[in-house]
């Protein structure tokens, strides 16, 4: 699987796994990197189109995780 921002890293190991604290650190990663507004919207779209697995493989297609 190809990231589509691979040079944008998030840590979620040691961290709150609540799902809302978790779109929290991406988005402000995206932002930090200027990520534009409408390909944040998107990312949250899609995040929050599923259960939690679904928002962990998300975050895996759209940043590093570590």
């Amino acid at each position: 699987m190809q990231t589509k921002y691979p040079n944008i890293t998030v840590q979620l190991t040691n961290e709150d796994g609540n799902a809302f604290s978790v779109m929290g650190r991406v988005v402000r990663a995206l932002r930090d990197n200027g990520v534009s507004a409408e390909e944040i919207a998107e990312f949250r779209k899609e995040a929050m189109s599923g259960d939690y697995d679904h928002l962990l493989q998300t975050v895996m297609k759209w940043v590093e995780v570590e």
